[in-house]
């Protein structure tokens, strides 16, 4: 049996090897948007808790983020928490809210977003989360603001509707104060009042969907226009650095006309 397992790994690791060798030879994503789906799934087809799950989740959110530092992706895009989650079970979202706290605790004290330079931006309704993990999250943003290595994005409290209206209800406010001219709007201003518009890519240029389900779920709605869609039949906790080539790979092979 372990034996077995050694040359299992053995072979996995050639494999990976491989496939790090394929997509140097191709144009990597720039940017990378990832919807986390499948934790509690994961979960209970175990039989544990539903918010053992999210556990595991955010610890393979932390080897994706070193994933795409060795693979030199420069900004990905994860959706951690959604509007329409905020509606889930309250023990849920009170064991996934100390998650959230737990881990971005670590994050300001450990070394890994200042040893590399990782910027974290949060995208999303802040003002419907809790006080100290909204406090927490501005804390993580102002402590890495200067960075520019690699741009780290936690859609949190997120919808994709709920941006674009917010976008409008911003575009108006300034349209009624006279700062903007109906005649002045267009993609590009609209883009402007995104919550993405301080980004050096706004737009990704792919969209990995773990669990297997195919939608995009109210996310990225205005940036996904001419994203690569890539849904993986595998739970978030058990992804992989070779699913994640895999997806670079699937993107390199495809032809973006962008309508041309």
């Amino acid at each position: 049996m372990f034996q077995g397992f050694l040359r299992l790994l053995g072979i996995y690791k050639i494999y990976e090897k491989w496939l790090e060798k394929t997509i140097e030879k191709g144009e990597a994503p720039a940017h990378i948007a990832i919807i986390m789906d499948g934790n509690r799934r994961w979960a209970m087809e175990r039989g544990l808790e539903p918010w053992l799950g999210h556990r595991f989740g955010a610890k393979k959110l932390e080897e994706v983020i070193r994933w795409c530092l060795e693979l030199g992706i420069k900004v990905v895009t994860f959706f951690a928490l959604s509007t329409e989650n905020l509606k889930r079970d309250k023990r849920e979202l009170e064991e996934l809210f100390k998650l959230f706290k737990e881990k971005l605790e670590e994050q300001l004290n450990g070394d890994l977003l200042h040893r590399n330079r990782i910027r974290i931006k949060v995208i999303g309704k802040k003002e419907l989360l809790p006080d100290d993990l909204r406090n927490l999250l501005e804390r993580l943003e102002e402590a890495t603001k200067g960075y520019d290595n690699l741009f780290v994005n936690l859609a949190v409290a997120y919808g994709g509707r709920a941006e674009i209206t917010d976008a409008a209800r911003k575009l108006a406010e300034d349209v009624i104060s006279g700062k903007v001219k109906l005649e002045d709007i267009d993609e590009e201003r609209i883009s402007r009042y995104l919550y993405t518009a301080d980004l050096p890519i706004q737009e990704p240029d792919m969209i990995i969907r773990t669990s297997g389900e195919e939608r995009i779920s109210n996310f990225l709605l205005w940036q996904s226009a001419y994203s690569e869609l890539i849904f993986l039949d595998v739970y978030w906790p058990e992804f992989r650095k070779i699913d994640l080539m895999r997806a670079i790979r699937t993107y390199q092979k495809r032809q973006r006309r962008f309508g041309i």
